[in-house]
């Protein structure tokens, strides 16, 4: 089962070096993410969303593949390539898998504005390299899936910034 954490942060760019800290410790083998994105809301107010995978390419590369193979067996592999990249296309942006979009959105309008989120899906951690990691970065807790004391003391080790609680079990 995966958990949901969502930590804002007053800088608009310390949820992207957040996510870029959790990337590597994932090729480490610390944690298992099953989705990062990030949420800036700039200046003016206005709310981006910075999905760790663009799924519109994935999907284009995809659908290039499948469609010159597709096509060379009906001896036309350009018409294949293209089609297949339109379709690959399409398909990966109306796609959404991980945190919700929409609910993303939702808690981006409660940020201040030069200010950013990270929201991430994980299914596996260890938590106190982790939590090492990523204390010194601070952040506010917005919303998790995790039990009532996880997050108190999750909030605590962020807050702190990386003076050891308890241990935490994700």
């Amino acid at each position: 089962m995966s958990d949901l954490i969502a930590i804002a942060y007053d800088d608009k760019f310390k949820a992207e070096e957040v996510r870029l800290t959790l990337e590597k410790l994932q090729k480490a083998h610390l944690i298992e993410l099953e989705d990062a994105a990030v949420v800036v809301k700039n200046e003016k107010g206005e709310i981006k969303l910075k999905q760790a995978i663009n799924l519109t390419a994935a999907g284009a590369a995809s659908g290039s593949f499948w469609g010159l193979l597709i096509g060379t067996l009906f001896l036309s592999p350009l018409v294949g390539v293209a089609v297949g990249a339109l379709s690959g296309a399409l398909s990966g942006a109306l796609s959404d898998i991980g945190v919700d979009d929409n609910f993303m959105r939702e808690l981006g309008e409660n940020l201040t504005p030069g200010s950013s989120a990270l929201f991430v899906l994980l299914t596996k951690v260890t938590p106190d390299k982790v939590l090492e990691e990523v204390a010194p970065f601070g952040g506010k807790v917005l919303k998790t899936s995790l039990s009532k004391d996880d997050e108190t003391q999750l909030q605590e080790v962020l807050t702190n910034r990386g003076i050891k609680p308890q241990a935490i079990d994700m």
